[in-house]
């Protein structure tokens, strides 16, 4: 935040304007200041002399915040995009500060649900952190360090990382998020894939967010709702920028206390030293010209139960314990796929964010913003089409889906626009 002040130093005593300006270029110097890193791989503000005491209490609980979620790292690599990247031994991860994992190491993979067959490939770049020629040796994960500005962007230390806590319903209006999704239901469904195209919409007040992801939910919409979610969001709240990141959520009451995004938290246990969770995707589609997307597949391995993510093809990222969730310890009841905004109508009418592509889901290929190759997992193990599907836009004058199926792609959908528009006042 940057202030511009105008004094008129005949009007003020001189002894004032002294005080205050030592004032502002104190509280300028406490969130500016750089940081110097500490042995644990933690980054710490220089010493200031003169500090607000509510200034000196928040730094104080970021600083013990950054030294137990920064761990010290073997390698540290620098991404084009400003990230630091650091290659953290497996067992160290924040996954293992949990009481029932203490002193553990990651499990070995689980068994893959059949018909996983996919001719697909993961290009050998596809975060922008690996532009840099660098990697992870064997043994370690990379993870995207949290700064001081990540921190002090959040409304507090308890809430970083975190959803904003809210009644979740199919219909979201007057929530001020807003979907376009399709959902199966009235089942029970141990996991779900599909590949979902990435792009940079333009989300236009930095409190909100556009992001497009694969849910597996259970238990009632109330307070005992259990989510598993991963995808791409653009958050520049959260994040610093405008990148579109690959990202993980979960909660296990309806994002109150438990749960956070990626591994900002002991929850999920990364088992990959080639994806960093939370960093940006790179290449990106770009209007009428080349599309990519990334394939993703949730899956509760029948064995130990445990939730595991994979990203294209056989690329394990690491897995949710089953010890986390109430009802998703035994199944799914949905299953949903889609893209989600925030609209705080900040000016007083429906934001400019836009969903997907910022385009609406008639344009189509090259144009519109897809998911495709839908599919869902079964009590033993099997990859499914999709059956019951249901489509559901919260305002489809502001975006909107619409569904297909064919011999290559399965199931589908195209989904997304601009926000504010003459269709969407």
């Amino acid at each position: 935040m940057a202030a511009s002040t105008s004094l008129d130093t005949h009007s003020v005593k001189p002894l004032f304007v002294a005080f205050l300006l030592v004032f502002v270029s104190s509280i300028y110097a406490v969130l500016s200041a750089p940081a110097a890193e500490s042995d644990s791989g933690s980054r710490l503000l220089a010493n200031q002399t003169f500090r607000p005491s509510k200034e000196i209490l928040r730094l104080k609980r970021v600083n013990a915040y950054l030294k137990k979620i920064n761990k010290s790292a073997v390698k540290t690599i620098q991404s084009p995009d400003g990230d630091v990247i650091d290659c953290v031994l497996s067992h160290l991860q924040p996954a293992f500060d949990h009481p029932e994992l203490k002193g553990k190491k990651p499990l070995d993979p689980p068994e893959r649900p059949k018909g996983n067959e996919t001719r697909e490939t993961v290009a050998e770049s596809y975060q922008l952190w690996r532009d840099s020629g660098e990697s992870c040796p064997e043994g370690t994960v990379p993870i995207r360090r949290t700064t001081v500005k990540d921190v002090l962007r959040a409304s507090s230390v308890k809430r970083f990382g975190r959803k904003l806590r809210r009644h979740v319903r199919r219909d979201s209006e007057g929530s001020g998020h807003e979907h376009a999704v399709v959902f199966v239901n009235g089942d029970q469904y141990f996991g779900a894939k599909a590949s979902i195209n990435v792009w940079s919409p333009r989300v236009t007040s930095e409190y909100e967010f556009s992001l497009s992801q694969i849910w597996v939910i259970s238990g009632s919409f109330g307070h005992d709702l259990n989510t598993i979610e991963a995808g791409w969001q653009v958050s520049p709240d959260f994040y610093g920028d405008n990148y579109p990141r690959f990202f993980t959520y979960w909660t296990t009451d309806a994002y109150q206390t438990t749960g956070c995004y990626n591994l900002l938290c002991s929850g999920f246990v990364q088992t990959n030293n080639k994806i960093a969770i939370g960093a940006a995707i790179s290449p990106r589609s770009s209007y009428n010209g080349r599309q990519f997307d990334i394939g993703l597949m949730i899956w509760k391995d029948p064995k130990h139960g445990n939730w595991w993510l994979e990203f294209g093809k056989g690329l394990l990222v690491g897995y949710w314990p089953a010890f986390l969730f109430s009802h998703l310890r035994s199944h799914a009841s949905m299953v949903q796929f889609g893209g989600e905004i925030v609209n705080f109508r900040s000016s007083g009418f429906h934001t400019s964010t836009q969903m997907g592509s910022g385009h609406f889901a008639e344009e189509g290929f090259g144009k519109a913003s897809y998911f495709r190759n839908l599919q869902v997992v079964d009590w033993d193990n099997n990859l499914l089409p999709l059956s019951n599907l249901h489509l559901l836009a919260d305002h489809s004058n502001c975006y909107d889906i619409k569904q297909g199926s064919n011999g290559v792609w399965g199931t589908y959908f195209y989904y997304g626009g601009p926000g504010r528009s003459v269709r969407c006042p």
